[in-house]
């Protein structure tokens, strides 16, 4: 980082309930306007009035959070009224500071850190001071758990991340057992200088590298969408993901002890669906869910369950020169499955545009190649297509307890694919 933009965060920093003029910092720093305006952007990726207002916003909050009077703190700040604040702060952040704060609970709100102090955690890496740090906290915690997680980018190959210690330690304990399989994970830790996994005070700071990109990118390129149509390399791709999903399990596998996910019933949550599917009318036989009920209750039984994944989506299988490097997106699952729920999950989200040929012959080529490297039992195969209906049965009666104009279309969309199913048991039985 340029010395003149941090002697500007400083200055903001210590001045952020006086006036700061843009043309005053441009005149501190000795350049002219426009050119002060775009080396500051280009350092910050925000321009300053947008990283001003930030910075008040976080500070702003800081103090209301400690049981100071809302309008009293952002009068302080600048804001004329809190209505003005509120809407800045909503507009920021994606929701109301009272929502914020409920996120947060009891923790210290972490993202409040200023530029100085995570200067000054960082100096625990053998990394250049010059990098640049952005807080991206705000970009992924609007909708999800992952809220709970505070992370800011370093310049342009390190993640730095904090959260609660039992939800830090579970991903760091996660990452190296995936690392002992060849993979690799967002949490897998490099060492201080002291030769730690981590930075332990009165909170956990963990430094890790950035990933490869997923296979998944959106919108798909015209290269992208040529490649997955190719039958053969779509297959190919397949396999390896299979594979690489195997060992992703026996990694999962071997700390479960530790982790101690909370046990999942498959079958219940399929069972429980069936009178609110029955209720959409979709025009599926009463045999097919005798045939659920009755089968696969037995069958689930014998299925081994263990931790496992749990949300296998187009972009938590990351890639290198076409090869799965490794995975992501841990931290908000922790269920113990049957293991064949990751595959068929997988398969579904590889196929972009699916049809049931594409899918079934993806899912194929997905079992055998995690078949080749961790065995499935016969149970298990005899299990896929019942656990690919009780995704649909429980996926159907989530929709229809969420509000989204999204919705009609995805209950839609998991409708046809259960009549399908209803109607095509046959089609799943040679799949091994």
């Amino acid at each position: 980082m340029q010395a003149f933009i941090q002697s500007s965060l400083d200055y903001i920093e210590h001045n952020l309930k006086a006036d700061i003029s843009i043309e005053e910092l441009a005149q501190i720093a000795g350049y002219s306007l426009g050119h002060y305006c775009r080396i500051f952007t280009q350092e910050m990726g925000v321009t300053v009035a947008a990283y001003i207002l930030k910075r008040r916003l976080d500070h702003a909050l800081a103090e209301i959070k400690s049981k100071r009077k809302a309008i009293e703190v952002v009068l302080e700040y600048g804001f004329d009224t809190y209505a003005g604040f509120y809407k800045a702060f909503v507009k920021m952040y994606g929701c109301s500071p009272k929502k914020y704060l409920s996120i947060y609970k009891e923790s210290e709100v972490l993202f409040l850190h200023d530029i100085n102090e995570i200067k000054k955690i960082l100096e625990n890496w053998e990394i250049s001071s010059d990098s640049t740090i952005e807080n991206i906290t705000h970009t992924q915690w609007e909708t999800q758990e992952e809220s709970e997680w505070k992370t800011w980018k370093i310049g342009s190959e390190y993640y730095l991340k904090t959260n609660e210690r039992s939800k830090m330690i579970r991903n760091i304990n996660i990452a190296k057992a995936l690392y002992k399989q060849g993979l690799s994970s967002e949490f897998l830790p490099i060492s201080t200088k002291q030769g730690e996994d981590y930075l332990d005070g009165e909170h956990i700071f963990l430094l890790t590298g950035i990933l490869g990109e997923p296979l998944n990118t959106s919108p798909l390129t015209d290269e992208d969408i040529s490649r997955l149509e190719n039958n053969e390399l779509r297959e190919n791709h397949a396999n390896k993901l299979g594979q690489a999903i195997a060992r992703l399990h026996k990694a999962l596998k071997s700390i479960q002890g530790e982790v101690k996910p909370n046990e999942g019933n498959l079958y219940e949550q399929g069972e429980k669906a069936i009178p609110i599917v029955k209720g959409l009318d979709l025009g599926i036989s009463e045999g097919f869910f005798n045939d659920f009920i009755e089968n696969f209750n037995i069958l689930h039984e014998k299925l081994p369950k263990q931790l496992i994944h749990g949300n296998l989506t187009g972009d938590t299988a990351v890639y290198e020169n076409g090869e799965v490097i490794g995975f992501k997106g841990f931290e908000i699952y922790n269920l113990s499955f049957p293991r064949i729920y990751d595959i068929t999950w997988g398969a579904g989200e590889l196929t972009y545009q699916p049809t049931i040929d594409v899918y079934l012959n993806t899912l194929k080529e997905m079992l055998k190649g995690y078949d080749s490297i961790n065995p499935l039992s016969s149970d298990e195969k005899q299990s896929v297509y019942y656990i690919i209906c009780a995704t649909y049965l429980k996926g159907i009666a989530y929709y229809t307890q969420v509000e989204s104009e999204l919705i009609a279309d995805l209950i839609a969309r998991s409708g046809n694919a259960l009549v399908y199913l209803s109607k095509n048991k046959e089609s799943f039985n040679d799949l091994l």
